[in-house]
């Protein structure tokens, strides 16, 4: 049984309408999963009568508007049940935010309430505001306008695209965490960069992610075609286009575990997937605060990998998202260059492997296919041995990281302590660590051994 089927048949007997996005999308014949009711009555025993017949699980989204939300015990699904607001359904449409998402269905059966058009613009394929003070009341609408519009592949009417960036400015008084909902969903989109371009001509970006606008027109040097917006979001677009299809990319051979990766659960409910279109989108964040010129003229960014880890995580962080998502997108921005250092220093032994793996740990693989869409996406002079080379060393560390996995020491620190007579202290995570290396290049293998090369190292007789 659909969701909505589910709120017809339980709620049949109330004075209810289904409202909102799940009309505009059944209209298009997109699955509905998350479905509002707007209901004349009780929303509390409305949504205790859902979850006790749906089996899922209701709660209260709003003590202020007495709203409940009941939500699958698997997630995929949920149901907003919230009181009429206004004395009509046609009252309660007309506070809404645009037409599209202002059409209204009445539980019981009957025809469908459009006083505002919202099937014609659904034809139109266009977003047209409700009213200018709708985007007022919640200037998160603003944002929202280009959200959807890029979800849903349709334009931004003129009228209201002139009354987002009128109202955009609002957006400062947003909580965070509402702005970061709707950016996850517009990065996480079918089509991320044609929203990012909807919400900067719309004024929405210098609101909320003003660093992004700094990056316009920041020329770079001889090795990239673009500057560094336009640069930021063709790496993006690579990412997406890897995802999708690792093999076009050039890591066709890795593609299982590739896809694996990405499907991983990692924060703020997004998976690796997205967690690596963040990294894409602020991975340069900090080239225009990192350029310089060198006499001869070339362009230079020195330590915008360093730097840019930081403002990435602080604007992660300003949107209220999760510190697992901001540390990862630091360390995947922090070690951008990586790979790009490596080509120089081919054909590459394991212990070469090893330093990047203990530098990147535990998002190896992660980094790896960061650089491949940052190489893919820089096509100036020398481009394409650039990238054959690049990709070249992606493929080689990629089977290192796929592979790698915690490994029990050949001797733990607290009993190699002892078998030397000293006492622990720093030295003893650098002797692990060179001992750890030296197996990873294959050098040792047994307790024994280990023993001895850490008498070696110390400067003693490795026989005592």
């Amino acid at each position: 049984m659909s969701t909505l089927d589910a709120v017809r048949r339980v709620l049949a007997d109330a004075e209810a309408w289904i409202v909102g996005g799940a009309v505009r999308d059944a209209l298009l014949g997109r699955a509905v999963m998350d479905a509002d009711v707007a209901l004349r009555g009780d929303a509390r025993r409305a949504a205790r009568r859902l979850a006790r017949e749906t089996g899922g699980a209701p709660f209260p989204l709003s003590d202020a508007f007495g709203a409940w939300r009941v939500v699958a015990r698997d997630h995929t699904w949920q149901i907003d049940v919230v009181p009429l607001q206004g004395e009509s359904i046609e009252a309660d449409l007309a506070l809404r935010d645009f037409t599209i998402n202002a059409m209204a269905e009445p539980v019981g059966g009957g025809p469908r309430v459009d006083p505002h058009g919202g099937a014609a613009d659904l034809a139109a394929r266009c977003v047209r505001m409700v009213s200018e003070p709708a985007l007022e009341a919640d200037p998160l609408r603003t944002l929202r306008a280009a959200r959807i519009a890029a979800e849903l592949g349709f334009d931004v009417e003129p009228a209201t695209a002139a009354a987002v960036r009128a109202h955009a400015g609002g957006l400062v008084r947003v909580a965070g965490e509402r702005v970061f909902g709707e950016l996850k969903r517009m990065v996480g989109g079918e089509d991320p960069v044609r929203g990012l371009r909807l919400m900067a001509g719309l004024g929405v970006t210098a609101v909320i992610l003003p660093e992004l606008t700094t990056l316009g027109g920041v020329e770079q040097n001889i090795f990239h075609h673009l500057d560094v917006l336009d640069h930021t979001l063709t790496v993006l677009e690579e990412t997406v286009a890897l995802e999708r299809d690792p093999a076009a990319a050039g890591l066709g051979r890795h593609e299982p575990a590739i896809r694996e990766l990405l499907a991983r659960p990692l924060a703020d409910e997004l998976d690796r997937a997205g967690g690596l279109r963040w990294a894409a989108l602020l991975h340069d964040i900090a080239k225009p605060e990192t350029r310089g010129e060198r006499p001869d003229g070339r362009v230079t960014f020195i330590g915008h990998d360093q730097r840019g880890a930081e403002v990435a995580a602080a604007i992660l962080r300003r949107l209220r998202a999760s510190e697992r998502l901001a540390n990862y997108v630091a360390a995947l921005t922090r070690n951008h260059l990586s790979i790009g250092f490596l080509v120089h220093e081919r054909p590459l032994d394991r212990r070469a492997a090893w330093h990047f793996l203990r530098a990147t740990r535990p998002y190896a693989a992660d980094v790896v296919l960061l650089t491949v869409a940052d190489r893919l996406a820089t096509r100036g002079k020398n481009a394409e041995p650039a990238i054959a080379a690049h990709l070249e060393v992606a493929d080689a560390m990629l089977e290192h990281a796929f592979a790698d996995a915690p490994r029990r020491p050949l001797v733990p620190g607290d009993e190699l302590a002892r078998a030397l007579g000293r006492a622990p202290g720093p030295w003893l995570g650098e002797l692990l660590a060179r001992i750890e290396e030296d197996r990873y290049a294959g050098e040792l293998s047994t307790r024994e051994e280990a023993l001895a090369r850490a008498r070696s190292l110390l400067g003693e007789d490795p026989r005592t």
